[in-house]
């Protein structure tokens, strides 16, 4: 069976999506219309003028200027900036409209951020969130969401095909991975492995909030972590965790409790 037979049935089985791939592999369009759809997010031509001049121009611009004028000419290319949001060098924007800041959003050096998809609502960021320098956000047609004062370290990788939540005052250190869809079907021979994605089966990923998740760890689709954890460094995380507990191991599983403090209202 050659390529484009194997690609058609994939397709026919309603069970993947290979646009991106095919359009890389230069199949249905120009270059300049692969580069608008892949970063851009539009054929439209003043977006595309748009976005070239302000990344060309403040992208990598160093110092204090570049601060300032990143936070000035950055909102006119994304959804929504809010108030005091920092923006460092080298940061990288695809499907920039559909990427929002709240206020007070520090976002670090190098960071790539890619809402890129064609129904999904994009990377959604709320008030005091920090994402560290080498950082990847991004989606697959899925959606990533950020409650408040939620903290992504650094080199870390989010990626969604589905929907992947993260709480408020979620600290997620150096090195994780969060990968919510994504899934391939080893038992599938009949296309190669790379064709056998099956987002008919993703779950996402939800982080409740006031979770703890150590170095190196990954939370593979599936993962839904009760407020209150603590996950060990190094733990991968294939099923639904419950809230005040402290999980460790590969795969992760419960080590002990960690209840809350109670506290008594003053009469």
């Amino acid at each position: 069976m050659d390529d484009k037979a194997l690609t058609d049935q994939a397709k026919s089985s309603g069970e993947i999506s290979y646009k991106v791939q095919d359009e890389v592999a230069g199949r249905k369009t120009s270059a300049m219309q692969k580069y608008q759809d892949m970063v851009i997010g539009s054929r439209s031509v003043w977006a595309l003028i748009k976005y070239e001049l302000i990344m060309l121009l403040v992208c990598s611009m160093p110092g204090a200027l570049g601060l300032v004028l990143r936070g000035k000419l950055y909102p006119l290319i994304l959804g929504r900036v809010g108030r005091g949001v920092v923006f460092g060098r080298n940061v990288s924007f695809r499907h920039p409209h559909k990427i929002t800041f709240g206020d007070g959003v520090i976002v670090d050096d190098n960071v790539m951020m890619d809402a890129k998809g064609e129904t999904n609502e994009g990377i959604l960021i709320a008030n005091d969130c920090f994402i560290g320098r080498n950082s990847i956000l991004s989606c697959k047609n899925g959606t990533i969401e950020l409650g408040e004062r939620a903290n992504i370290g650094f080199n870390a990788e989010v990626f969604s095909s589905t929907r992947v939540l993260i709480g408020p005052d979620t600290l997620i250190s150096a090195y994780c991975y969060v990968v919510g869809g994504g899934n391939y079907d080893p038992e599938r021979v009949d296309v190669p492995i790379n064709r056998s994605l099956r987002e008919d089966r993703a779950q996402g990923i939800t982080l409740e909030g006031n979770i703890w998740i150590g170095t190196h760890s990954v939370l593979r689709d599936g993962a839904h972590i009760g407020a209150g954890t603590v996950v060990a460094a190094g733990s991968v995380v294939n099923d639904p965790m419950p809230g005040w507990s402290i999980v460790a191991g590969t795969p992760a599983r419960v080590l002990r409790e960690r209840p809350p403090v109670e506290t008594s209202e003053p009469k």
